[in-house]
C-alpha cells in the first residue's frame, strides 16, 4: 500500500473569470469539471488538466474574494507543471512572455530543466522538462501544439520550518521514501530534500525546503490550499484504517463523487489530501463535453438553482 504519485493540487483565486481565461488561453490546459467548492458552495472549484482528464494532471482552483497570499513557510511554495524537452520550454518562454507572464531563465534543478513564472495573481509555478517520460494525453482543442503541451503535476515544493516533524510524517505516515537532498540556486540558497512516492520521477515527487527563517504563511489568492496524492481506488478504506491507528487526527472519508478523499494536516502545516484514481470526471457528464456546464455532485443537484444564482458567469 503506498501513493502513486501527485493525484491533483488545489490553489486559490480571487477572479474566476480571469483564471479561467489564463489558464484554458496562454497556459493551453482544458477545463474539465466547471463545479463548486463542497463545503461553500458559493465558490468556483475549476479543474484544469490534460486531454483526457487523467488523474495526477488536475491543476484545480477555488473562488474566494480575498486578498493576495503573505509568503512565507508552511506553505507550497511552487507548482511544477511537466512538459516534454528543451524545445518545449523555449517555446513556453516565448509564449509566456508574450502573454505577460515574466517568466525567468531556464535554469537546471536537481539535475532537470525548469522555467519558473507566475500567473497573473502571483501563483507560483514551474514547468519542468520530465524528458517525456509516461503516457500524455494532449487536448486537440488546445491553442497550444500538442507536442509541447503541459503533461502533468510535479514536482510540487514546498517550505516548512523545520525538517525532522515534516520528514517523519512523509516517511513514517504517508509511506514516501527520502530520495536525495541539493542546494537552492537563490541568492540565498537553502537545502531542499526530496521524497517520492511509487516509481518516482518527477510526477511523484515533493521538494521540501528547509527556511526557519521565514514567517508563517498567510494563504491567500496565489497561494496553495492543498496537495493531494494518488491512490488505487481499493486501497482507500486501508488508508483510513492507517491514520485511524497512528491516532491522526483526519478529516475521515469524504466522498467528492469524483474521487474519494481523506484530509490531514502535515506537522509543517500542509494540508495534505488522498484521493483516488476513480470514479473520475466522466461519472455525470461525458467525457468529449467536460466542464461545459456546470457540474453538480447529486448531494447538490437540488440546489442547482440557488447555486447557479451565486456564481458568475466565467
Amino acid at each position: 500500500m503506498q501513493l502513486h504519485g501527485i493525484h491533483h493540487l488545489t490553489a486559490v483565486s480571487a477572479d474566476a473569470r480571469g483564471n479561467h481565461a489564463f489558464y484554458t488561453g496562454p497556459m493551453g490546459m482544458r477545463l474539465v469539471k466547471k463545479t463548486v467548492n463542497q463545503d461553500d458552495t458559493s465558490a468556483y472549484h475549476l479543474f484544469y488538466a490534460d486531454g483526457e482528464a487523467s488523474p495526477g494532471t488536475d491543476l484545480t482552483f477555488f473562488e474566494w474574494p480575498v486578498e493576495r497570499e503573505r509568503r512565507g513557510t508552511a506553505s507550497v511554495t511552487r507548482t511544477g507543471l511537466r512538459v516534454n524537452g528543451e524545445a518545449a520550454l523555449a517555446y513556453w518562454a516565448e509564449r509566456l512572455a508574450r502573454n505577460g507572464a515574466t517568466p525567468g531563465a531556464v535554469r537546471q534543478i536537481d539535475g532537470r530543466l525548469q522555467l519558473d513564472f507566475e500567473d497573473f495573481e502571483g501563483q507560483r509555478l514551474a514547468l519542468v522538462d520530465d524528458g517525456g517520460a509516461g503516457p500524455a494525453h494532449p487536448w486537440a482543442r488546445s491553442p497550444v501544439p500538442a507536442e509541447h503541451q503541459i503533461r502533468g503535476l510535479g514536482p510540487i515544493t514546498m517550505s516548512v520550518a523545520e525538517l525532522a516533524p515534516s520528514e517523519a510524517f512523509a516517511t513514517e505516515v504517508m509511506g514516501m521514501r527520502r530520495a536525495r537532498a541539493y542546494q537552492s540556486d537563490d541568492a540565498d540558497p537553502v537545502t531542499v530534500h526530496v521524497f517520492e512516492m511509487g516509481e518516482g520521477g518527477p510526477a511523484a515527487e515533493l521538494h521540501m525546503r528547509v527556511e526557519p527563517h521565514l514567517p508563517r504563511a498567510r494563504q491567500g489568492a496565489g497561494a496553495v490550499h492543498h496537495v493531494a496524492f494518488r491512490i488505487p481506488d481499493a486501497d482507500y478504506g486501508a488508508w483510513v484504517d492507517r491514520f485511524n491507528r497512528y491516532r491522526l487526527r483526519s478529516s475521515g472519508p469524504v466522498d467528492r463523487f469524483y474521487f474519494r478523499s481523506l484530509y490531514i494536516r502535515e506537522p509543517g502545516g500542509i494540508l495534505y489530501e488522498i484521493a483516488t484514481d476513480g470514479p473520475g470526471f466522466d461519472a455525470d457528464e461525458p467525457k468529449e463535453a467536460l466542464g461545459e456546464r456546470l457540474a453538480l455532485p447529486p448531494f447538490l443537484e437540488p440546489r442547482r438553482a440557488d447555486i447557479e444564482r451565486g456564481l458568475k458567469p466565467l
